[in-house]
């Protein structure tokens, strides 16, 4: 095998464990299964939900990503994300997000519990050693 096919299949095999791990979290996350989603998180796991260009939420470390994990579990009767499309960079997978949920609770000034929430988003997965280390939602 010379050196260009098998650097082909080092990054096909990388890409491939890349998306696994992608469609396992928004498996897990669209099932509200905390631990599934956080299976494949690094200890340091930096998260932001960024929404109108603004950072409104960040946790940094396993045990504030599943702390907000579980407690935003609680926010929605039913929730999917459904993956739009996909782009691969080196260490980072980004993907387009359609998002739809049924609220469970009261949102103060928004909307009611029974509502639909339709969004469009987008949510990009950095990686480090096989694990993410960086997750962001941008909507």
């Amino acid at each position: 095998m010379d050196i260009d096919t098998a650097k082909y299949q080092l990054i096909t095999g990388m890409k491939q464990e890349q998306e696994r791990i992608v469609r396992d979290y928004i498996t897990a996350y669209n099932n509200f299964d905390v631990g599934g989603m956080t299976k494949d998180l690094d200890e340091n796991i930096v998260f932001e939900n960024i929404s109108n260009g603004r950072v409104d939420l960040r946790t940094v470390g396993l045990e504030a990503f599943i702390n907000q994990a579980e407690a935003a579990t609680g926010y929605f009767k039913t929730r999917e994300q459904t993956v739009t499309s996909w782009v691969f960079a080196a260490d980072k997978v980004t993907v387009d997000i359609d998002y739809r949920a049924v609220l469970q609770v009261d949102i103060p000034n928004g909307p009611q519990a029974g509502d639909t929430l339709n969004l469009i988003g987008q949510s990009e997965f950095e990686f480090l050693n096989g694990r993410i280390i960086r997750l962001k939602d941008i909507s």
